[in-house]
């Protein structure tokens, strides 16, 4: 039986491998991971481990993010500190859960319950997510040739396309492309910081540098960092771009 232990605690996460060790003599625990980028990285190219002991929150954010960029299929033990609140919503998601400072025998049962399973529960984790008030800074998985980044939306100036490809320009100026179109970026990026001008550009409030009239009742930004195209907001949403900007 593979097990895989995500905490980002190094004591909390010694003591999950020697009580794993202990109720499950013949398991093979697998490399310790810390984060969510971590995480997504291992699970998007390892075989799947048996079961995961997943801790809600670790180093870079709710562990609930990882369930966003790989599917999960296999069971998963939660390790968290909340009240009781929380320890209900589990309940109703079917999901198995250890309080903290965890007990080897609640662990012990909470395998055994996973053991005698044929079928891993079907789970919502961002229903889930929902019911426990988790809230997080929304971020997008960046994939870099065999390398993973976490990208958070307060580092992104605006989204654009070039040649069919969807990229980020950050606040700092790095570009990164992203396996989004705009269309699906328009929904996952805040409509109080972004906004769509045309069938390029997305563009963030806090990237606008200068706004000048066009042609044709259309306005025409600067944006830093400078996009090497013309960034003009089309003579259809200028009217919503307007709006926009007084509404926020």
């Amino acid at each position: 039986m593979k097990v895989l232990i995500i905490e980002d605690e190094p004591a909390a996460a010694r003591r999950l491998k020697k009580l794993v060790i202990e109720i499950l003599p013949e398991v093979e625990l697998l490399p310790v991971l810390e984060s969510i980028a971590e995480s997504v990285a291992f699970l998007d190219q390892q075989p799947a481990p048996d079961l995961i002991l997943l801790d809600i929150h670790l180093a870079d954010g709710a562990s609930f993010e990882i369930f966003q960029h790989v599917t999960v299929k296999i069971p998963v033990i939660f390790t968290t500190a909340y009240d009781q609140y929380a320890i209900d919503a589990f309940q109703v998601n079917a999901i198995d859960y250890l309080l903290k400072p965890i007990k080897r025998e609640a662990l012990a049962k909470a395998i055994n319950k996973f053991k005698g399973q044929q079928v891993a529960p079907s789970i919502d984790y961002q229903k889930l997510a929902q019911q426990l008030e988790i809230r997080s800074e929304a971020r997008f998985l960046i994939r870099l040739g065999q390398q993973i980044k976490l990208l958070d939306v307060k580092d992104i100036a605006y989204a654009y396309t070039e040649d069919r490809i969807t990229f980020f320009m950050t606040n700092n100026g790095r570009r990164y492309p992203v396996d989004y179109s705009l269309e699906k970026l328009e929904e996952l990026l805040p409509e109080d910081r972004f906004f769509r001008i045309n069938r390029q550009f997305i563009v963030g409030l806090s990237a606008i540098e200068e706004m000048v009239t066009y042609s044709k009742g259309r306005v025409k930004l600067t944006l830093q960092p400078a996009a090497e195209q013309d960034t003009i907001v089309s003579t259809e949403r200028s009217p919503v771009f307007k709006k926009w900007l007084n509404a926020y």
